[in-house]
């Protein structure tokens, strides 16, 4: 059977080539670059909790932190405090960290073969697949390849998007950033905080500087980051005034006193707002940076092109089967674009209150107003939540759990006797979680062949996708003997009554759009 083709060996093309191994699909990455992994400690990113998976699932768990809470001040006064477990915690690791990680965990499928340097240069859509047009470098040969898909994950400046002649509309550098990272000189509570207008001494000259604004996030060990958003009206950051804010920051953490540390890396980089005007054309889609672009306030990029490897990943999975599965490739460029539509307008919304400028938002005043810069990070509100998908043919019986939102992770017990987390079973096949009152207490032999048991497993066994049944002692919002049907990228696509077979088929069929029976 022909590969996917995925255009872009970054870290969204690279998880995508991963998340179709698991479900037994082959792929072809085009690495379009001859300039390798850029290191750089300054540039890291955050994965929320829907999508912290992605450090164990790529190998780079290792690099990565957790944080125990988040702070936020003004003027030296606590306005929020969160505590984070270890489970709901954002991940934060360097991106090259998991770029690397990648790379390794690909090579180990067998199912992935990276081409590099691979340029694409045209493409051609076809009734049984596309074929890629590729520009040999630097011999200057061509040569062509031949896929099911092909998925547009070359970046911002997307060859992808271009060729299918795809306008991309927003704003360039709606938010500027100063950026450093650093080993010591940031007190070691584990916790992120964001300061805004951090008190500082005055400067030796006598005048006192602006109060800056800082969001400190550790990194593994004793490393953190440190950004400053920039005024707009401030022109180019000289490497001495970089390296003053830096000083500055750390003396207003430490009661004054400069600790020593070590400067590893500095930069500056500007937030764009931009929404591809559409993500399909036939066999061609796009995401990551080629679909989105998004970064202000705290948002985050490489967490939102994750979102869209978990939503498109099984889609194309089920797409390949015999009949395809049109409603489903369709679904990921709703519920996507959708979702990435509402956090533009959420950014766009929220950075006039957030930095005074006024405009549609500045009537919020307050408490609201001092915390909403939290929000991305907390995972709460427009500028943080995951969003909820609309499911198609959605049910649930009674008042049961939100369809559409991310699973909530319980412990589940898998036909075999094997124990573990919902969590860590998805990115494979469709799961169905029965909730069993007892079910770990008893042995698994014990209730596998009992009550609504044997004719589950016989209507899994009959679906049109690969499923698993599974069981847990409760769900949230969950009555017994509930059945859970969730979706590969970790989202609920209905709660049923554990006994209606029937009302399992009409779901899986509304949901996969393949024939059920």
């Amino acid at each position: 059977m022909l590969p996917v083709i995925i255009a872009g060996a970054g870290p969204i093309g690279l998880a995508l080539a991963l998340a179709l191994s698991r479900h037994g699909v082959p792929s072809v990455v085009l690495d379009g670059s001859d300039a390798g992994v850029v290191r750089r400690a300054a540039r890291t990113c955050v994965l929320p909790p829907d999508v912290a998976h992605w450090a164990r699932l790529s190998g780079a768990a290792e690099h990565a932190t957790t944080w125990t809470g988040w702070r936020t001040t003004v003027r030296g006064r606590v306005v929020e405090e969160a505590v984070f477990t270890e489970e709901r915690s954002p991940v934060h690791l360097p991106q090259h960290a998991l770029e690397e990680a990648l790379w390794r965990a690909t090579g180990r499928t067998g199912l992935v073969e990276i081409l590099s340097p691979a340029r694409l240069v045209d493409l051609e859509q076809h009734e049984s697949g596309v074929t890629a047009h590729l520009a040999a470098e630097p011999a200057g040969g061509a040569s062509s390849r031949e896929g099911s898909h092909l998925i547009g994950c070359d970046g911002a400046r997307s060859t992808v998007r271009k060729l299918l002649g795809v306008a991309f509309p927003g704003r360039t550098a709606v938010e500027r950033y100063a950026v450093a990272a650093l080993r010591g000189g940031v007190p070691e509570t584990g916790e992120a905080a964001l300061h805004r207008a951090l008190p500082t001494p005055r400067r030796t000259g006598g005048a006192r500087a602006e109060p800056p604004e800082v969001l400190v996030r550790p990194l593994l060990g004793d490393e953190v980051r440190l950004d400053w958003p920039l005024p707009p009206e401030e022109g180019p950051v000289t490497p001495d005034a970089l390296l003053e804010r830096v000083e500055r920051t750390l003396v207003g953490l430490n009661d004054g006193e400069l600790p020593p540390h070590e400067l590893l890396d500095t930069g500056v980089y500007a937030c764009h707002q931009r929404l591809a005007r559409w993500w399909r054309s036939g066999r061609v889609l796009l995401a990551g940076d080629a679909a989105h672009l998004v970064g202000a306030l705290g948002t985050q990029q490489v967490a939102e092109g994750l979102r869209d490897v978990d939503n498109l990943a099984w889609k194309l999975a089920a797409d390949r089967r015999p009949g395809g599965a049109e409603g489903l490739l369709e679904s990921y460029v709703e519920e996507r674009r959708g979702a990435m539509g509402a956090r533009l307008r959420a950014v766009d919304q929220a950075l006039p209150v957030v930095r005074g400028r006024g405009g549609r938002g500045g009537r919020l005043t307050g408490r609201g107003r001092l915390t909403l810069p939290a929000d991305a990070h907390l995972g709460r509100g427009a500028l943080g939540e995951p969003g909820r998908y609309a499911i198609p043919g959605q049910r649930t019986a009674g008042d049961g759990p939100a369809i559409g939102n991310p699973v909530v992770d319980v412990a589940v017990t898998a036909l075999d006797g094997e124990r573990g987390r919902l969590v860590d079973r998805l990115g494979g096949p469709l799961l169905l979680v029965l909730t069993a009152p007892g079910a770990r207490v008893w042995d698994a032999r014990h209730w596998l062949s009992a009550g609504l048991m044997p004719d589950l497993a016989g209507a899994v066994s009959a679906l049109p996708l690969p499923a698993e049944l599974l069981v847990a002692d409760a769900y949230p919002d969950a009555a017994a003997h509930t059945l859970l049907v969730v979706r590969p990228d970790g989202r609920l696509a209905a709660a049923l009554a554990g006994a209606d077979r029937r009302a399992l088929e009409r779901c899986i069929g509304d949901l996969t759009d393949l024939p059920v029976g």
